[in-house]
């Protein structure tokens, strides 16, 4: 087995994971504005937990395309073309979150900021739901040809897997952004985030542990079987530090969930990149999909020090930002447009 190709399919398995971590209890948060947030100050509070910090978490997202096109040609290619309307519909469903995000507060008011809302909240659930989708396709199979190509019409993709992918991340998505509210929060939207993670971690992640059980089933090995035995023991664990209020550690041990998790997923699909439904002898690995040595190689000394200085000021960012958010820190909603608008329109000396 080539060395530096599975180097890379691990890295991108990395990326995957790291971008879930991060981006997961921001599309969580944003699905939460919607049945959790109780009035516009509990709103308000979500978003400043985030704020700070959401535009970056995006930026895992980039990275992990980014180095399965260079790494893998062959796998971006067809897992893309494959996978063009819901990867199209992820990308709207991001763009209208971010304009969101900077449009909600604007003018004080309750219409105003209630459409804005539903887009934060929807656009979250589109995007968490179609890169589950993507994900477990990938793991699971899709109905490309010898050449890489997909046969089918432009919803040859949907399946149970799918469907079962895009729930996975939406349930991981919700429950993380419970436990990031309860860490990154106070008063009364703390103690109720905590209560509704104690409450829903059972059933939300009911579908990515299906999503791992089934490919243990397809084409598990020993040591992925008990990744997934460990990664219900942590899920055991957050639960038990949420009901006892020891917040930052059920967090991690969330995040250690995600962790050996993904591991099981990714481990049970390893060699194989992207597999055909249609041949098993269309199937992609890390051997016939991936660029060459030396182009690995490159992209080896690039990450070595590229790396780094990310996670390094990302973490800057997080310590920066540390402190719990609550009502005392929202200041009084004012109307930013209409104020421009007055300044344009007021009679010159």
């Amino acid at each position: 087995m080539e060395l530096l190709p599975t180097i890379w399919f691990i890295a991108i398995a990395v990326l995957w994971t790291g971008y879930l971590f991060l981006e997961g209890f921001d599309l969580g948060v944003g699905m939460l504005m919607k049945g959790f947030a109780r009035n516009n100050t509990e709103r308000r509070v979500l978003l400043n937990t985030v704020g700070p910090v959401w535009d970056g978490n995006e930026v895992w997202l980039l990275t992990a395309g980014g180095a399965t096109f260079a790494a893998f040609p062959l796998w971006y290619a067809s897992l893309f073309s494959a996978l063009y309307l819901p990867l199209l519909l992820v990308l709207v469903a991001l763009i209208f979150r971010a304009v969101a995000f900077e449009y909600r507060g604007k003018v004080d008011d309750p219409v105003w900021r209630a459409r804005w809302d539903w887009a934060i909240s929807l656009g979250s659930f589109v995007a968490a739901f179609g890169v589950g989708a993507a994900l477990a396709l990938t793991t699971t199979g899709l109905p490309v040809n010898a050449n890489g190509d997909r046969e089918g019409g432009p919803f040859a993709w949907f399946s149970a897997y799918a469907v079962l992918g895009g729930l996975a991340v939406v349930g991981f998505s919700l429950l993380h952004g419970l436990a990031f509210l309860a860490l990154k929060t106070d008063g009364d939207v703390r103690h109720r985030a905590r209560r509704w993670f104690v409450r829903l971690l059972p059933v939300l992640l009911l579908p990515i542990a299906g999503w791992a059980v089934s490919l243990q089933v397809l084409s598990g090995a020993l040591w992925t079987v008990l990744a997934v035995v460990a990664a219900v023991a942590a899920a055991v664990l957050a639960w038990n530090f949420a009901r006892k209020g020891a917040e930052g550690r059920a967090f991690l041990s969330l995040g250690a969930f995600l962790l050996l998790g993904s591991a099981s997923i990714f481990g049970a699909a390893f060699p194989v990149v992207l597999p055909s439904t249609l041949n098993p002898d269309f199937n992609l690995t890390i051997s016939n999909a991936s660029s060459s040595d030396y182009t690995l190689g490159l992209m080896s000394i690039v990450a070595c020090i590229g790396l780094p200085l990310v996670l390094v000021y990302q973490a800057w960012t997080y310590w920066v930002f540390r402190r719990r958010v609550s009502d005392a820190h929202i200041p009084e909603a004012h109307s930013f447009l209409p104020a421009i608008a007055a300044k344009a329109l007021a009679p010159k000396d």
